[in-house]
């Protein structure tokens, strides 16, 4: 094959290898990029800025293969001169293109199933993923044909690697005429320092913005973007994000925090410690609250008529109050987990379950064990997933896992954890445990059904398990929610018992805005078959942060708070929602949105709830800005000084009413 002369010179010296490497490397890359335009084509938007996607993913391409070939480079320089005069070094060399090869295949195919999953690049969820291979190597067994896949993966790297070497390029390499060895230690160090140079300076918050997120998303890179994500797992706001002096942010804030009524405490300028009041006599029901992993609001037939796959949840709305505007502060469990316990925003980077120093915070738990509640999170999983143990450890609840039950408490297991079946069993268990012991309790439950293998015990419902995909695992936890709320009737404890059916997030988050808000919205049921708390709707905006004083308020309790939520049934201040991902920090308001994000920038949107259309506006409206800013910048501040922390004993008893002279 007739070869251009300029590439020939650059592949005939000891370091072709490198080029090779590269322009393997970014010719996959742009491959894998237009696969997933394809894949994604009623999404992007078809307009110039494609074009843009398309030379940034250029430029990050080259950068990422500058970066990913700096061992190759060293290699070459070290390995002796006469390497490859010596058949059984080029043996060895001819596997290890095969190698890096078949490497390059399994990352782009990797790419192709994130995609599918969560509609963006690598990101912290793939660095979490990393970090817990058996639970992720075990679920990707069960989703998917795995032998299919590492045989295609064969067979790709024998066509790829065959098809370089038809075109002369890898013998023409190998048989680069000898050079000095000053010679090759002078090409080797230029290019160990320009790839390292450009790739350092080349940074992914260069991108422009897009105003499609699949096209941003098109732009990167993955491994380049699952590097940044390790890199950048945690953001410090002051750095990274709007602020304002502490003093005046939480000068804002406080005012606001206290407009449901409530007291503030104490003499610290920089606390959100106030007193929660609440008229009529204090109830004490047991609380089983059932923690639904990824149940969209749109899969429930009450809020998407042409869905048919919750038909027990839809049923249970009559019986149950339920909040119609209710929104995840972001996209994992843990988020989920984090404001629903510590009723906080969601701070930048990793949810605060897997951060250090994230022991005996205030939390809902330790608010109910102050009134003498046994608390417990019980997980259908192995918890040390995620942290979750531990951070539920540390903050005063028991923990009930997998691991914590016996073999014939689990008749079937996924890769994510035992059935919702078994999970609502154990709870029964543990209920009944508790009544008999006459302590009240509340339980953090979580399931996992309704999660990729989606697969379940057969015969349960009318959709096979693992090929209907979301819609059986869905139906399932639907049909294992009513089984358990069956059989919890026949239990003496029932009618004193509050049921509260919620998400931890939506499926899917992905949209073509920075953060699509109808993509966060969830259902929030509170099932009182006891009578404590009426049936009804509540139209109220609110996000996961609010779920806490909520229900607090639902029980008429009064009690020394530092959450950042309100109850949403009495407050006097303008609804609004929390919602974010790991980098944009957003309040929704009004039908505004106003996000947050690297580096100090700010961006405002009128939200179409019709046609969920995100329009910029003009200018900045600079008092929901700072309010979004008092809001974030004060919860990143109080994890950061240890200062969200739970009463102390002196501290319950100093505020068990309401101070005399507020």
């Amino acid at each position: 094959m007739k070869l251009p002369s300029s590439l020939q010179r650059l592949v005939v010296t000891r370091h072709g290898g490198t080029v090779l490497f590269i322009a393997l490397f970014v010719g996959l890359s742009t491959l894998v990029r237009l696969a997933l335009l394809m894949k994604s084509a009623g999404e992007v938007g078809w307009n110039p800025s494609l074009l843009a996607s398309f030379f940034w993913g250029f430029i990050f391409d080259v950068a990422a293969a500058g970066l990913w070939s700096l061992p190759i480079t060293l290699g070459l320089t070290l390995l002796p001169a006469k390497w490859f005069e010596w058949r059984w070094a080029r043996v060895l060399t001819h596997l290890a293109g095969l190698g890096i090869t078949a490497n390059l295949l399994f990352t782009s195919v990797s790419e192709w199933t994130f995609w599918d999953e969560f509609s963006v690049r690598f990101n912290f969820i793939a660095v979490d993923y990393l970090v817990y291979t058996t639970e992720v190597i075990a679920n990707i067994r069960e989703s998917y044909n795995m032998p299919a896949i590492f045989g295609g993966i064969a067979l790709g790297t024998v066509l790829i690697y065959g098809l370089l070497a038809r075109t002369g390029l890898i013998a023409l390499w190998m048989g680069a005429p000898l050079v000095s060895t000053k010679r090759r230690w002078l090409t080797g160090l230029g290019w160990f320092v320009v790839p390292l140079v450009f790739g350092l300076l080349i940074d992914s918050r260069q991108l422009p913005e897009f105003r499609n997120d699949y096209n941003r998303e098109l732009a990167k890179n993955g491994p380049w973007s699952f590097v940044a994500a390790f890199r950048n797992n945690e953001l410090d706001y002051k750095t990274f994000y709007p602020s304002m002096p502490l003093d005046d942010a939480f000068a804002r804030l406080r005012p606001q925090l206290a407009a449901d009524g409530a007291v503030m405490l104490g003499d610290n300028p920089h606390d959100t410690l106030r007193y929660v009041s609440n008229d009529g006599p204090p109830i004490k029901p047991n609380v089983i609250q059932i923690t639904v992993e990824s149940l969209s609001a749109s899969f429930m037939g009450t809020y998407n008529p042409g869905s048919s796959i919750t038909p027990h949840l839809d049923a249970l709305v009559e019986k149950s109050l339920v909040f119609d505007h209710y929104y995840a502060t972001g996209t994992r469990t843990v988020r989920g987990m984090e404001a629903m316990t510590l009723s906080l925003p969601p701070t930048p980077g990793r949810s605060i379950v897997k951060r250090p120093r994230n022991a005996d915070m205030f939390s809902l738990g330790s608010v109910f064990r102050s009134q003498g509640y046994d608390t417990a999170f019980i997980y259908s999983g192995y918890g040390y997933f995620d942290n979750m143990n531990a951070f539920f450890g540390n903050n005063g609840y028991r923990i009930v896992d997998r691991t914590s039950v016996g073999k014939e408490d689990i008749t079937f297991a996924n890769a994510w954890g035992a059935c919702d079946e078994d999970l609502f069993n154990w709870t029964l268990r543990e209920a009944d445990q508790g009544a008999a012991r006459g302590k009240p309790f509340h339980y953090f439950v979580m399931t996992t059904s309704n999660h990729r293998p989606f697969t379940y015990p057969e015969g349960k419902i009318d959709l096979p398990s693992k090929i209907s995909g979301r819609d059986g695992g869905v139906k399932y936890t639907d049909y294992a929610i009513n089984k358990f709320l069956e059989d919890a009737a026949k239990k003496p404890w029932f009618k004193n018992t509050i049921f509260v059916i919620v998400s931890d997030h939506c499926a899917s988050v992905a949209g073509k805005s920075e953060l699509p808000v109808q993509n966060y919205h969830i259902p929030l049921l509170i099932y009182a078959p006891g009578g404590q708390i009426k049936a009804g709707r509540v139209n109220t905006l609110m996000s996961q942060i609010d779920y806490p004083p909520t229900l607090l308020g639902l029980l008429n309790w009064s009690y020394a708070s530092r959450f950042y939520g309100w109850d949403v049934m009495k407050t006097k201040g303008r609804p609004q929602a929390f919602v974010g991902n790991y980098q944009k920090l957003g309040m929704f308001r009004d039908q505004q949105l106003t996000i947050l994000k690297p580096v100090r920038q700010v961006s405002q949107f009128d939200f179409d709830p019709e046609t969920f259309a995100l329009t910029p506006l003009a200018e900045v409206e600079e008092a929901f800005r700072d309010d979004a800013v008092a809001y974030y910048q004060t919860a990143a501040a109080m994890y950061a000084r240890d200062t969200y922390r739970k009463l102390t004993p002196n501290e319950l008893e100093r505020y068990q009413t309401a101070p005399t002279n507020p």
